[in-house]
């Protein structure tokens, strides 16, 4: 299984320790970790992935596999800038989206119009004609997030 782990490239402590624990859980579970391979919440993701035994995989931006995080094992050189989210997103059979700016907005636009679940941990809120889209099914903690994004995924028949 395959799921991807999407937020800011800054992050506070907090977030920073959340992320870490939706890592570590994953890899617990036996859950391939793949993310944009850079700093932040996606640097914090990957460490504690591999401190729990997990793969990581980083879908980098730019042509140098020498940018990813140290905690990426398999780094993957897209040249292709923030066109990159779409690769991201698309390697997951669901997505945990934790905090996040724009560019996580984006990641979380992009899994919901390929029909990817999205977990979100503290991250965007969505709204349709001023009601409030349900899209993105919310997690109260690490452990919670997982859980969801594995049922989401068992639903999926993935």
């Amino acid at each position: 299984m395959f799921v991807s782990v999407v937020g800011g490239s800054r992050c506070s402590r907090r977030e920073a320790k959340l992320a870490e624990e939706v890592g570590a859980e994953l890899a617990r579970r036996g859950v391939t970790l793949v993310c944009g391979g850079l700093s932040g919440v996606m640097a914090a993701a990957c460490k504690g992935a591999r401190s729990a035994g997990g793969t990581t995989i980083g879908i980098l931006p730019g042509s140098r596999r020498e940018d990813a995080n140290t905690y990426v094992d398999i780094p993957i050189v897209t040249t292709i800038g923030e066109a990159r989210n779409v690769i991201v997103v698309c390697s997951g059979q669901a997505v945990i989206a934790i905090c996040g700016e724009y560019g996580t907005l984006s990641e979380i636009a992009y899994a919901l119009r390929h029909k990817i679940p999205v977990v979100g941990l503290n991250t965007w809120s969505l709204s349709k004609g001023g009601q409030l889209d349900s899209s993105i099914i919310i997690a109260q903690s690490a452990k919670d997030a997982v859980d969801k994004a594995l049922a989401a995924i068992e639903g999926r028949g993935d």
